[in-house]
């Protein structure tokens, strides 16, 4: 999945977010949109889509370099780039991914996945606390477990929709620790050790997910807020994964109007 696919649960963010950043963030959004439909979208081959990804580290090399991109989406971006002084590493880090997204499609281990996530996920959070003018280091590194958790919460989401496209998020000695095999994905079967391994996943994304929970107090106003809804979505889908009994091959969670009342709740100042 995309490194933005991961913020489809959270539509509150676009609502919460001060009016004066909505701009850069949508120039951002659109950059990730775009270079994630060439790793995804249409018939292409993987050269042909390597070569467009190629396109776009040239673009970010202009704007880098203080040189007019040569598209309406770089130029939109560059000045975006140059207002707020946005680090232009994590833009390049979302496009290795994207590129990495076309060629690889299984894991090894864990911490193949989580250096995944740190170049798929944890720049978007980078970026944002750059917004904010709030990227200290300690935030930051609240953030990249907020990110990474949430790429690993859609993964465990998604996990049919991305055997269907060939992808295996789950790392594969794990597979193997808990005694379950590809076939079964294919299959759709929600036994006892597939639940055994869906548990152990749930519970480290949600132990990573409270890992940045200080961010949520940290950050103030609407930002705060939003922060702090961010993760009570995240918990709330794992909720409902232990609650579908790991079965998201045919009880996809997704969150419904009676969740964002719960979720508003949980969203107090901690």
């Amino acid at each position: 999945m995309s490194s933005v696919d991961h913020y489809e649960n959270f539509p509150v963010a676009s609502i919460l977010m001060p009016k004066r950043l909505r701009k850069p963030v949508a120039a951002i959004y659109h950059f990730a949109r775009a270079a994630d439909d060439i790793a995804d979208e249409g018939d292409l081959p993987n050269e042909e889509r390597l070569q467009q990804l190629g396109e776009f580290r040239a673009e970010l090399a202009r704007i880098e370099n203080k040189e007019t991109p040569l598209t309406p989406l770089f130029q939109n971006l560059a000045a975006e780039v140059h207002q707020h002084a946005l680090p232009m590493q994590p833009l390049y880090d979302l496009l290795d991914a994207f590129s990495q997204d076309v060629m690889k499609k299984r894991y090894a281990d864990f911490d193949e996945l989580l250096d995944y996530c740190r170049r798929s996920a944890n720049p978007v959070g980078n970026l944002l606390l750059h917004l904010y003018e709030e990227a200290t280091p300690v935030n930051i590194t609240y953030s990249d477990a907020i990110c990474t958790s949430l790429q690993i919460i859609n993964f465990w989401q998604d996990v049919a929709k991305d055997y269907a496209i060939g992808r295996i998020y789950l790392p594969q000695v794990e597979l193997a620790q808990y005694g379950v095999n590809e076939a079964q994905l294919a299959q759709g079967i929600a036994d006892d050790a597939w639940r055994s391994l869906m548990k152990f996943q749930v519970a480290r994304a949600r132990a990573m997910m409270i890992s940045g929970k200080p961010l949520g107090s940290i950050l103030t106003g609407r930002i705060g807020l939003e922060m702090r809804m961010i993760i009570a979505g995240g918990l709330r889908i794992l909720d409902k994964l232990e609650n579908a009994q790991y079965d998201m091959f045919r009880h996809r969670p997704v969150l419904k109007p009676f969740d964002w009342v719960i979720m508003l709740a949980k969203s107090a100042p901690y």
